[in-house]
């Protein structure tokens, strides 16, 4: 017990030296839960410091965020790439250990934490994850497949609604490989939680179905290693360790209380806590027997020998399976990609036909899912609605987890979450669907998948007053322009199916941050283009209809108005005016082409009128004033769509109005 609190110290002595200097952050929870950690880490945690992007590692989340400096500490000691440099200049600008974890592979930092509850559901994404890949690539005698997935989390992760959400999934779908360390501690922020926070924990969660074991001494190591055991027998119940813990343990005068939570402890209170402690070392410095024993490298390295022996000979008996397993793990396209996606973008366009953009969505997903069995499906309770479901579809049950299609139920904000953390393991690429409107939901996990880089695929149907009679509660004004503003964020509202094929093709293929695809519940109309057109419809914006010569003005749509902006451009070349039709289904990938693209396209000086049933302040980027756009500014209202449209102003005769104020007419 001794030593073990010994070593525990050295992540407490760490955590508040780094806290201490930097003048900033939370010790309270790093020697709340450092005795926790050494026994998770040092006894059962199967990782390899120097590979920490090996396949087979359990996962490990801090979805406590704001105790950063303990996972810092943790790897430091384990060694990982993380020198005690780094965490010297903890929350500096530049360093590796910033405020709340960043994802960072290299260095052992699974996903991005600080919102709370958000680590939880991601690391619900992970297990769910190897459940499905254990199904499809495990065979007799070889496990190939096989980690946990730990969590560490607070009564903050807990009072989020998102911890609702996802740990009721993950009850009913039987994430057995799930473990959660709940620190409870009874603080947060403002004081004793018991003021806004009375919940029976254990029984809500034994109502999800979880394994709850209670009432864990979180200081006793023989205790928390009983614990661990009796959670890793459990394969058919995700665990909740209800660990009794002491925020800023060992601090004399501050422990329990909330001064230990978001504030460093003070010069004194330090001192104070190494003498309680008995750590009688200077700031940062960490004895070498502490560090020989904290060292993982060593069996590190023998885990994952172990598991590629066993790679090795299932290369032997399972050849096809193996070079699947490895494409998927490498996030790699299949043989043939670019000439399956080049020809089914080709025969759409030449097949032509008019078509909802949620069914021609699903039509790509029926051409290229078989291709990808990676692609891993889901939706909030609107499969039918978002056409998420394909004929490669199966679905996940707990009884039966080898598919490829989640039913995440009405829980828009969790699905989105998990769909991060299933990005974040590997092996698969999520989408899940839900209508445009309630992204407003999920709206922190879309930002935390662009924040990571991540390539999870968001499909949002019903994209506009459009849908119709569901009225303003489900009509989206406002989501458009602010998901765009989104920084690594890629949003598509294609126009036909032509530019939802070349959508999702663009989605598959990303790799630098999360797509949306945003799509009409109405039918389209099939749009004529050229084979050169085809070509650059990928870059987010390019010209559908040109006039002759140099056009007096161009008109700019997207999605379900782009058929608006051709009537008018038709209307108003009878008239013997020179108007190019641009369709920009990505303007963030038209952002980022070369001037010169982008010029060709809009030429500068000659006057813009863009059209899209959203708020008209993004497009004055392209128009320059706010009455060259055609937009919708007010909610919506509950009618047919024949009827909505009209009522607020998009037609081709209004477009056609504002055209000649353009031109000055």
């Amino acid at each position: 017990m001794q030593n073990r609190r010994r070593l525990a110290n050295a992540l407490r002595f760490l955590s508040m030296d780094a806290v201490q200097q930097a003048n900033s952050g939370h010790p309270g929870m790093p020697m709340g839960m450092a005795d926790i950690a050494e026994v998770l880490w040092r006894d059962f945690l199967k990782h390899n410091p120097a590979n920490p992007r090996w396949i087979d590692r359990d996962r490990f989340v801090l979805s406590n965020g704001h105790g950063s400096m303990l996972l810092y500490s943790l790897l430091h000691l384990c060694g990982y790439p993380l020198p005690l440099e780094e965490l010297k200049r903890f929350r500096q600008l530049g360093s590796h250990t910033p405020g709340h974890p960043e994802r960072d592979p290299a260095r052992g930092i699974e996903t991005t934490t600080g919102p709370l509850g958000q680590g939880l559901a991601n690391a619900v994404g992970m297990a769910l994850a190897e459940r499905v890949l254990a199904a499809t690539f495990n065979q007799p005698g070889f496990t190939l497949v096989d980690h946990h997935t730990y969590v560490f989390l607070g009564d903050g992760c807990l009072m989020e609604g998102i911890s609702h959400e996802a740990c009721s999934l993950a009850g009913t779908l039987g994430l057995g490989k799930l473990i959660c360390f709940y620190d409870d501690n009874g603080i947060s922020i403002d004081g004793h939680v018991q003021g806004w926070f009375t919940d029976d924990t254990p029984k809500r969660f034994e109502a999800y179905g979880w394994q709850v074991i209670r009432a864990i001494d979180g200081h006793d190591p023989e205790a928390i290693g009983r614990a661990i055991r009796k959670a890793r027998r459990e394969s058919a119940k995700p665990s909740l360790l209800c660990c009794k813990t002491i925020i800023g343990f060992g601090a004399p005068h501050k422990q329990g209380t909330e001064a230990t939570h978001g504030s460093p402890l003070g010069a004194d209170e330090v001192a104070a806590a190494r003498r309680t402690l008995d750590w009688p070392y200077p700031a940062f410095e960490v004895p070498d027997d502490v560090r020989s024993a904290w060292d993982a490298r060593a069996r590190g390295k023998r885990a994952e020998n172990k598991w590629l022996r066993l790679l090795k000979e299932y290369r032997k008996g399972y050849p096809g399976l193996a070079a699947e397993f490895d494409r998927r793990s490498s996030a790699g396209l299949p043989e043939g990609w670019d000439e399956l996606a080049a020809a089914t973008l080709a025969a759409v366009q030449d097949k032509g036909g008019a078509s909802a953009t949620r069914q021609s969505s699903q039509a790509a997903l029926n051409a290229f899912g078989p291709r990808l069995p990676e692609l891993f499906g889901g939706s909030a309770d609107l499969t039918g609605s978002n056409n998420t479901w394909t004929t490669s579809s199966k679905g996940i049950t707990r009884a039966d987890p080898a598919g490829n299609y989640v039913w995440y139920g009405v829980r828009e904000f969790a699905m989105t979450a998990v769909l991060n953390g299933i990005t974040l393991h590997g092996g698969l690429l999520p989408y899940g669907g839900t209508f445009l409107v309630f992204s407003d939901y999920a709206r922190n996990a879309v930002r935390m998948a662009a924040l990571m880089r991540l390539p999870t695929i968001f499909v949002w149907t019903h994209d506009s007053i459009g849908l119709g009679e569901d009225g303003p509660t489900h009509q989206p004004i406002e989501q458009l322009a602010s998901l765009r503003l989104i920084p690594n964020m890629t949003l598509w509202r294609p126009c036909d199916a032509v530019e939802a094929h070349a959508a999702w093709i663009d989605a598959i293929e990303r790799r630098g941050g999360p797509t949306g695809l945003v799509l009409t519940r109405q039918t389209l109309p099939h749009q004529a283009r050229s084979t050169e057109q085809l070509g650059e419809l990928r870059r987010g914006g390019y010209v559908l209809v040109d006039c002759n010569g140099l056009p007096e003005l161009v008109l700019v749509a997207t999605g379900s108005e782009v058929a608006l902006a051709v009537e008018a451009a038709r209307a108003l070349g009878a008239d013997g005016r020179r108007v190019r039709v641009v369709s920009m289904p990505a303007t963030q990938l038209f952002d980022a082409q070369p001037d010169q693209y982008r010029a060709t396209v809009l030429p500068p000086g000659v006057p813009c009128v863009a059209v899209e049933a959203g708020v008209r302040d993004y497009w004055c980027r392209y128009t320059g004033r706010r009455d060259h756009v055609v937009g919708i500014d007010s909610f919506g209202a509950s009618a047919p769509a024949k009827d909505l449209f009209p009522h607020f102003g998009f037609t081709a005769a209004a477009v056609v109005a504002v055209a000649k104020h353009a031109l000055g007419a």
